[in-house]
């Protein structure tokens, strides 16, 4: 029995080594998943151009389904609006602007680094579906008694809407000016203006709602989207992730559909 004795004190110092070195092993393996865990997960608060609304709503769908744990709230308005509420600390994790200027106006301010265009839009006119003032070119919109809904000029849809008219050389008294193109589309689906200039996006997601009249490229204006994560974010990856998955192409693919071009 003595002879017993030794190999089982070996085989028990064996074992502590072994568990020593288990220990080892599995201390590593849960750090790995604790630095992984940075990931993607909470609430991210998008600020967004209201023409990007439609199409940003079924991206932040996707992004949810892709991220289980996720949640993205919107908030959409006119960019130059946006861009002052950023400015003021309003609480918001990604910027989405639908002009470089009031997306420059964030960066200056600190907010923002780094943005990137990711998509374009271009104007067009946006009758009622009856059209019942006859609308088919621009110059027509600054014929007397003619009824025009118009962005506000600071907005981008205003600014790029003058653009145009600055090019086919034509004066157009607005009505009525909106805080945003939405405000401005509704204008038209209910027959309170003879037109409107918004983006082609709009005229595209209204449906039967309006009809649009196309823009000759000669005197058409268009203005880029640039999209950035903001610095002063609370969920800085989530925040990330979000702004990779417009830029995927699964995203593009969405903006595609809903008429958006290249910048």
């Amino acid at each position: 029995m003595r002879r017993l004795s030794v190999p089982l004190t070996a085989l028990a110092a064996a074992a502590g080594l072994l568990a020593g070195c288990g220990g080892s092993t599995g201390s590593q393996a849960t750090s790995k998943p604790a630095n992984a865990s940075a990931s993607v997960t909470g609430t991210v608060n998008v600020f967004a151009a209201a023409s990007l609304q439609k199409a940003f709503t079924k991206l932040g769908a996707q992004f949810e389904a892709a991220h289980p744990g996720t949640k993205v709230v919107f908030n959409f308005g006119p960019s130059s609006g946006l861009a002052q509420q950023i400015g003021q600390g309003a609480p918001a994790d990604v910027f989405a602007s639908a002009s470089t200027k009031n997306m420059d106006q964030v960066v200056s301010g600190g907010e923002a680094a780094k943005p990137t265009n990711f998509v374009a839009n271009r104007m067009q006119i946006a009758v009622p579906p009856k059209n019942p003032a006859g609308i088919t070119t621009v110059a027509d919109l600054a014929e007397k008694g003619v009824k025009v809904a118009l962005c506000q000029a600071q907005v981008p849809c205003g600014a790029t809407a003058l653009k145009v008219f600055d090019k086919a050389k034509v004066t157009v008294t607005p009505v009525t000016q909106e805080v945003d193109v939405k405000a401005t589309l509704s204008k038209v689906s209910l027959g309170e203006v003879d037109a409107g200039v918004v983006y082609v996006t709009d005229v595209l997601s209204a449906g039967d709602k309006v009809k649009g009249i196309a823009i000759p490229d000669d005197v058409n204006a268009s203005t880029i989207y640039p999209i950035a994560t903001l610095t002063g974010s609370k969920n800085a990856a989530t925040a990330q992730a979000f702004v990779d998955y417009v830029l995927s192409p699964d995203g593009l693919a969405v903006l595609t559909a809903a008429g958006f071009a290249k910048p």
